[in-house]
């Protein structure tokens, strides 16, 4: 226990410390760097809960896609940082009215013991209970059966939002050519010419 007590705060305060340093380092390329850190030390602290199925998919899904493609975006995008720096101060209200609406939400939140239950309240057991079954076939029955429709209508809006996507990308714009397949292949014969150019000269 004292090594899992030990193992658990250290991810906790690298965690904490590393998502701190993604917010507020002015290097995004750092940033993301620290992301890294944040989804590794999560991957840590799920490994010490059991949920071995969710601490993989953190480092293959999140780690090895999502947070490389933002760094490779980062990285090759010309962003004019000192531009961006200077609408701060004029949002800087909103920013502090939104802070204050979280704050005060957590407050809400911590102060009604959602999280931490009182003393001799009953806690349920999961479903199905860990002891009976493995990591992966308790997320599956209860994504799949508790939670189906819940899924379903995850999967439902990913899918709306890739076919806002590619017809956002297809449409038809002035001043934009495109390529269109159809009429290449339709073309004859006619439309390639063989000149003869002499030697030194140009066309």
């Amino acid at each position: 226990m004292i090594v899992q007590t030990i193992a658990f705060y250290l991810f906790a305060v690298v965690a904490v410390l590393s998502a701190t340093l993604v917010v507020a380092n002015r290097n995004p390329v750092y940033s993301v760097l620290f992301l890294i850190l944040t989804f590794f030390n999560a991957a840590g602290l799920f490994v010490l809960l059991g949920a071995e199925l969710l601490a993989m998919m953190l480092v293959v899904v999140y780690v090895g896609a999502v947070a490389v493609l933002f760094l490779f975006v980062v990285m090759m995008l010309d962003i004019n940082f000192v531009e961006l720096r200077q609408g701060f101060v004029r949002y800087l209200p909103i920013g502090l009215l939104v802070g204050l609406v979280l704050v005060a939400e957590l407050v809400l939140v911590l102060g009604s013991g959602a999280i931490v239950p009182q003393l001799g309240q009953h806690i349920a057991s999961p479903t199905p209970p860990l002891d009976q079954v493995g990591n992966v076939q308790a997320l599956g029955e209860i994504l799949y059966t508790k939670y189906f429709y819940l899924f379903q209508a995850a999967g439902f809006v990913l899918l709306v939002a890739m076919i806002g996507a590619i017809v956002l990308t297809h449409r038809e714009r002035e001043g934009v050519k495109r390529q269109k397949i159809a009429a290449q292949v339709a073309r004859g014969r006619e439309s390639v010419e063989v000149v003869k150019v002499p030697t030194g000269s140009g066309v």
